[in-house]
């Protein structure tokens, strides 16, 4: 069972060296690694010679956007197992060992996913589930974020690539939601896929993400979509209102008025998604 690991890279260079030396340590070293360069310039030229003779390596050259860059290197992936980890992420050694021993066991499952933590182990991306379970509509939101994504390669041949109108650097008004959404279509076409919370991926704490207005817009933009496009009932996006409205409130009660723009963006954002047509 071979791994295809596919990954986008765009104004990064030692955190890529850091995930690739991970690689190396891996306990099972049947894998490729494709690089998904949206940089204008060469700059991973030395970093690629370095590594090239220590591992198979694909190196493409790709334009802007996230889901192009991922829909790019599935043209290339040979693998088994399809997986997406970020530039600035890094795998623990045993987690391609552990990956394909769950996936030869299950035949049933089409993929699973897991957890991202940071170097103390602590939460570093949203929330997650604590229970192993099934991914589906109610809970993908806490048992599903791209660099944790192990899908087999059949499945994805039969389910489709990602929404290039989806994601970071989409050009559009829907700065998020990609990986979700590609979950989405894996469960709605009835295969399964399961959460197993012991399966982790270190990515640094996203604690420093600045809360602008644009920021809450483009992600509100993102799940308004999602909602709307797999057909969550109405209160159930209701509740996904309600949150950003509290945060608007609170952060004017408590005098963090510079919270205030995020929470309005992430609100108008999601109306917005869930009226698109």
């Amino acid at each position: 069972m071979k791994f295809s690991l596919i990954m986008a890279t765009i104004n990064r260079m030692d955190v890529i060296e850091k995930f690739m030396n991970s690689l190396l340590a891996q306990e099972y070293k049947v894998f490729e690694l494709i690089i998904v360069d949206q940089n204008d310039d060469n700059r991973l030229e030395n970093l690629i010679e370095k590594y090239s003779n220590q591992m198979q390596i694909i190196y493409i050259k790709s334009v802007r956007g996230l889901s192009r860059a991922r829909n790019v290197g599935l043209s290339h992936a040979t693998g088994d197992i399809i997986a997406f980890p970020d530039d600035d992420c890094w795998y623990p050694k045993e987690l391609l060992k552990r990956v394909k021993n769950i996936l030869v066991s299950n035949n049933s499952i089409a993929g699973l996913t897991g957890k991202s933590v940071d170097e103390d182990f602590n939460i570093s991306a949203g929330v997650f589930d604590e229970e192993e379970g099934e991914v589906n509509k109610k809970n993908v939101w806490r048992r599903g974020i791209s660099i944790t994504i192990f899908l087999r390669k059949e499945v994805i041949n039969k389910v489709g690539t990602f929404d290039e109108m989806l994601g970071v650097g989409s050009g559009t008004k829907f700065g998020s939601g990609e990986e979700t959404d590609f979950l989405l279509r894996v469960i709605d076409n009835g295969y399964k896929v399961v959460y197993f919370p012991s399966i982790i991926v270190h990515h640094p704490n996203l604690t420093h993400l600045s809360l602008t207005y644009k920021r809450g817009y483009l992600y509100g933009c993102g799940l308004g979509i999602l909602l709307n496009r797999h057909n969550y009932p109405m209160t159930y996006k209701i509740r996904t209102l309600v949150r950003p409205l509290g945060g608007i409130l609170l952060s004017l009660l408590t005098l963090k008025w510079r919270h205030a723009p995020f929470y309005f963006g992430t609100l108008k954002g999601r109306v917005f998604g869930m009226l698109y047509k």
